[in-house]
């Protein structure tokens, strides 16, 4: 098992595709190209229409403007503190805990944004676009390699799945790529499920959900007027832009934003 829903591997993408690949890339100076738009690879159109229509978005910065507004708001719930020394007995030693940090932070340069730009995709205007667009931001840190299925154990894999269910529907058919950058770790895989386990059984998560689909919903109505008319959206891109902003990226906001306020310092 790869990719949970059809989507086009970075390294295979050819020609128009690798192409808009690499300007995502440059445009967020995000380290990956996100699942949502690798899905959106594989729909007839699906690519070329969601990064015309989004891409002025992203180029003037609002939408990495808004997403840090939506960060600062959101104030997710976080896991009890982890103790010295619990990372390295759990087999992250110190000289990972910048590559863990790095996953952290280039989900979290990618996330924000595309939830708030994606949903300004199907959303009415409402308000004109703040006059604040943010700076750009410092070169992103390399990530480790994408780990699938058959490249770690039964029980990592295992690991890798119930994490995925925590804040999500019991039928969740998309799996969260972060958590597969993290399978080289997954004694930090065992602590993150039994840090956000409690968090999701109280209900905390679901509400930190909702507030970043709240919020997002908000950003992205003052946004939706920079989008560029790009013809008619294809019915499965939008379909998937729906699926992918109501659910998977809504819950991995709120998560990434904790896991590097949780994360200690890397020296």
């Amino acid at each position: 098992m790869s990719d949970p829903v059809p989507a086009i591997v970075e390294a295979e993408a050819k020609g128009e595709t690798a192409r808009i690949f690499a300007d995502i890339r440059e445009t967020l100076g995000s380290p990956v190209v996100n699942l949502i738009w690798r899905h959106l690879a594989t729909v007839d159109g699906g690519l070329e229409w969601a990064w015309t229509a989004a891409r002025p978005i992203y180029a003037g910065r609002q939408a990495q403007a808004a997403a840090v507004r939506l960060y600062d708001r959101l104030d997710p719930p976080l896991p009890c503190p982890l103790p010295a020394g619990a990372l390295a007995a759990v087999g992250v030693p110190a000289a990972d805990l910048p590559r863990v940090r790095a996953v952290a932070d280039g989900y979290n340069r990618g996330n924000g944004p595309n939830l708030i730009a994606l949903t300004a995709l199907l959303v009415e205007p409402a308000g004109s676009a703040p006059a604040d667009p943010g700076t750009k931001a410092l070169p992103p840190a390399p990530l480790p390699k994408l780990l699938s299925e058959p490249d770690v154990t039964p029980e990592t894999w295992a690991l890798v799945k119930a994490i995925n269910l925590l804040g999500a529907r019991p039928d969740e058919p998309i799996l969260a790529t972060m958590y597969r950058h993290l399978a080289h770790w997954p004694g930090l895989l065992a602590l993150m499920h039994a840090g956000w386990a409690p968090l999701a059984e109280d209900g905390r998560l679901a509400a930190a959900i909702a507030r970043a689909r709240a919020i997002s919903r908000e950003e992205a109505a003052r946004l939706a007027t920079l989008r560029v008319e790009a013809g008619p959206a294809p019915e499965a891109a939008r379909a998937a832009l729906v699926e992918f902003t109501d659910h998977v990226i809504s819950r991995m906001v709120p998560i990434g934003v904790a896991l590097a306020r949780w994360l200690p310092e890397a020296d």
